[in-house]
């Protein structure tokens, strides 16, 4: 089955397409199944605004659209309801009441910021020595330990921070690969880090040597486009060259994940 789990919407402030779009460029490019997983709202104990997710009062109108292309579409793909959520363990009593409440279908991890984004400590670009990694690991496992992901989506985000692979990077690869094979968790191979890399001449996430270590300690890869334009699904080089070079690489390589419900 050809399925993505990873699928954004403008919502987030930081996509483009509508949702209807990003079915209909699905349904082009031959999927079976698509999930959208678009940036989590928070119920923030401050007056935080985010910038690069959905306000909490948006989601209504998030779940509505969603589950309306599911009935419109039935008939020629299958659509989940999913959020890429973060691990801020002051907020996760909230967010798996919301989650519960709100009947979705899964939620993928996304390690993006240390204990939540009001901080503004993004981990793409703030990582620069042991201690600024060991957060990074600590939420990784911390998330991955919660058992309420379906995925750990770009697992080696941290290459955004770092100019080249050095000890570090194989130190926190193999931290979060062991933690991986342990507890069973998918990682992401994610294509919207291959897009960016390419476009920048500098390889960032997914990391070659990061995926190779995965593949020595035996993990299991999901390809995720992280589509953010609906244009990006339609891109059936990017989902089939990746499957092909982890396969190469020995991973074995899922295409569907398990739900909450």
């Amino acid at each position: 089955m050809k399925a993505n789990y990873h699928t954004h919407t403008t919502r987030c402030q930081h996509a483009k397409g509508s949702d209807e779009d990003y079915v209909l460029s699905a349904i082009k490019a031959g999927y079976d199944e698509l999930g959208f997983s678009d940036h989590a709202p928070w119920k923030y104990n401050s007056d935080f605004h985010p910038t690069m997710r959905m306000e909490l009062s948006q989601f209504d109108d998030y779940k509505r659209s969603i589950l309306s292309l599911k009935e419109k579409y039935k008939d020629q793909i299958s659509i989940k309801l999913g959020l890429e959520v973060e691990y801020y363990e002051q907020y996760m009593p909230w967010m798996k009441q919301f989650i519960k409440e709100q009947e979705l279908d899964y939620i993928i991890f996304g390690n993006h910021f240390y204990e939540t984004d009001e901080n503004r400590f993004y981990y793409g670009s703030h990582i620069i020595d042991n201690q600024t990694m060991e957060l990074y690991l600590n939420d990784a496992i911390k998330g991955m330990e919660s058992g309420l992901y379906a995925y750990f989506a770009h697992p080696d985000l941290f290459m955004r921070s770092l100019r080249q692979w050095d000890a570090l990077c194989d130190y926190a690869a193999h931290v979060i690969c062991d933690k991986a094979k342990e507890l069973d968790m998918i990682l992401e191979y994610n294509i919207a880090g291959k897009m960016v890399s390419e476009q920048l001449g500098r390889e960032q996430y997914p990391h070659h040597r990061f995926w190779e270590i995965a593949a020595d300690t035996g993990c299991k890869a999901i390809v995720g486009m992280d589509a953010h334009d609906n244009l990006n699904l339609e891109k059936n080089e990017y989902y089939d060259n990746a499957r092909a070079y982890l396969k190469k690489l020995g991973l074995e390589v899922v295409d569907t994940i398990q739900f909450l419900r």
